[in-house]
């Protein structure tokens, strides 16, 4: 009879003599299929103490950990997904720390350390920085599993010199070991470690081996006993079953999964009918299909067979799902669909939206008024706001990529240019030359090898603001071909031209703001541009519109001409 995976646990967490308690620790344990294909995670984070923050911090990046791991593809190494994962909460930690008094002194942002373990199979995998520590308790003898990122200074005086949330970029220890039925595990913090030797430690788990809860609680308390004036916290994991060494090896099978063949309709696969074919090209197939299970219809992506070599493409393919995943909770950001079946082929499943794309209503819709597109707009706004509280760019706004439901609900669908902050996948100059959309739609900053903010995104949404209330382009085909910072200076905005909806001269203030070259001159956030957009700025309400010069030097001229032919004709008569 086949085995699973199966531990027990005993934790413990104490303020102990410190006014509040800045550890956070947790286990999650999934159900099948995800226990044999991703594991077991447990995490311990301890924060700085200089910090009034570093309690966020822990909380922060064990419950991002836990969370995410899970959201990682299948297909993934748990070194890779760990490493994504943990580098996405670095960033976010790191940003968050600039925006306060972290910026200055990193003793006081958003820092924590972290030690965390990944059992999958027969194997565990450790993710370690900072002075909290894991140990292996076997055969009655204790052993220090990670090494302290700590400098001495003097015997008294040391400080981290690695830790979450420190630098923009994430250096973690990575090790990985086979595991034996009967193998401890101790996860602590130096409120614990420093205060209690292990001779006791390895006496107390062998006498409350029937309650890990129990020996942990002894542990703490003793530590507090011994003099300890931090934190105390303490996790104790026993592994009591692995799976059998000679069933089907699920991890290999996950790793290498297939691509999936040409689905036609009314085929079965996977668990899901194909109903039918709505879009193909040489990268990808989508595909309408319901969930025999659920019976509800989704929508199935796969990868073409013709993309096998290209390590840059399927790396965006699979991020894809994760993405949805972490930004599963907002309402206008196309959600992902998730099973509890095993994946036998390499697929991404999300939710069916029926409705339109964006490009389609606007063909529908070609005067819109004003009222309506602030409604999409700003729609359009609080899914780019999910991305951005998560330290991603979605980097390819453009309107065949937003679907608008029978509801009226808009939602933002594609996610293969997204940037995840402090995910070296990503950013490769591999990658970079396919992360551009829609040239008309792409901020120029990318045009000049920069790295783009959240005001690209904001740019790119003003030209859709832009185009729907005119049906052009704000500079035409002209912003694709401007690659340098001359051609860029010499583009010029055009105004709204008025027409019967009778757009407020302020309106187009607000456009131009949003949508000039340089990214200093922008809205510094997307919520002041939708802002402006519906209450009227006093710096725009006192403008005139310029010159007909300037704004139509086409209309100037010819109008002049027709002047000067006048007055000619009315000289030639009274020549006579």
């Amino acid at each position: 009879m086949s085995k699973h995976l199966k531990i027990s646990i005993g934790q413990y967490s104490d303020k102990g003599r410190k006014r509040i308690n800045q550890d956070f620790h947790g286990v999650y344990i999934p159900n099948e299929p995800q226990l044999t294909s991703k594991g077991i995670a447990i995490a311990l984070a301890d924060g700085i103490s200089s910090s009034d923050v570093s309690q966020v911090a822990s909380q922060a990046t064990v419950t991002g950990f836990l969370d995410d791991y899970f959201c990682t593809s299948e297909a993934w190494s748990v070194k890779k997904s760990g490493h994504q994962v943990l580098s996405a909460t670095n960033s976010w930690l790191y940003s968050q720390s600039q925006q306060g008094r972290g910026r200055y002194h990193k003793d006081r942002g958003y820092v924590c350390t972290l030690s965390a373990m990944i059992i999958k199979s027969t194997t565990a995998h450790i993710f370690h920085l900072g002075d909290t520590r894991i140990y292996r308790l076997r055969d009655q003898t204790l052993e220090q599993l990670t090494n302290d990122h700590r400098r001495w200074v003097s015997k008294e005086k040391s400080y981290l010199s690695r830790a979450m949330g420190v630098l923009p970029r994430l250096e973690i220890d990575y090790d990985s070991f086979q595991v034996t039925i009967g193998d401890y595990f101790l996860f602590a913090t130096d409120g614990i470690y420093e205060f209690v030797n292990s001779r006791f430690i390895s006496k107390i788990i062998h006498e409350q081996h029937n309650c890990l809860e129990n020996a942990a609680k002894i542990i703490a308390e003793e530590a507090l006993k011994q003099g300890s004036d931090d934190n105390l916290t303490i996790q104790i994991i026993c592994v009591d079953e692995l799976p059998n060494k000679n069933i089907d090896d699920v991890r290999q099978q996950l790793t290498e999964l297939p691509f999936p063949p040409i689905l036609e309709a009314r085929s079965t696969f996977d668990g899901y009918k194909i109903i039918r074919k709505i879009h193909s090209s040489h990268r990808s197939h989508v595909y309408l299909a319901v969930d025999l299970k659920t019976k509800a219809q989704v929508i199935l992506k796969t990868p073409s067979v013709d993309c096998q070599q290209d390590t840059a493409y399927l790396e965006r393919f699979l991020m894809e799902e994760w993405i949805a995943r972490r930004i599963n909770n907002n309402a206008h950001v196309l959600k992902p669909c998730l099973t509890t079946r095993q994946r036998h082929f390499l697929y991404v499943t999300m939710e069916f939206i029926e409705g339109q794309t964006l490009t389609q209503w606007m063909r529908d819709n070609p005067k819109p008024d004003l009222e309506t597109v602030r409604g999409i707009i700003e729609q359009i706004a609080k899914g780019l706001q999910g991305f951005h509280r998560m330290e991603m760019l979605h980097q390819d706004l453009r309107p065949d990529n937003i679907m608008i439901d029978v509801t009226g609900t808009v939602k933002i669908i594609d996610f293969g240019s997204t940037k995840v902050a402090g995910i070296m996948e990503i950013t490769s100059p591999v990658e970079h030359a396919n992360l551009l959309g829609t040239l008309q739609y792409t901020a120029p900053e990318y045009l000049l090898g920069n790295t783009g903010t959240q005001r690209s995104d904001l740019f790119s949404l003003a030209v859709i603001s832009y185009q729907m209330l005119t049906g052009k382009l704000p500079y035409g085909v002209k912003v694709a071909q401007a690659s340098n910072k001359v051609a860029q200076h010499k583009l010029k905005y055009v105004m709204l031209t008025p027409d019967d909806r009778q757009i407020p001269l302020w309106v187009d203030g607000v456009l131009k703001k949003a949508l000039q070259p340089n990214p200093s001159q922008r809205y510094q956030a997307i919520s002041e541009f939708t802002f402006d957009l519906r209450h009227p700025n006093k710096t725009f309400q006192n403008q005139t519109r310029p010159p007909l010069l300037e704004r139509n030097p086409v209309v100037f001229w010819k109008g002049l001409s027709v002047v000067l032919s006048i007055i000619i004709i009315l000289l030639l008569a009274n020549m006579k």
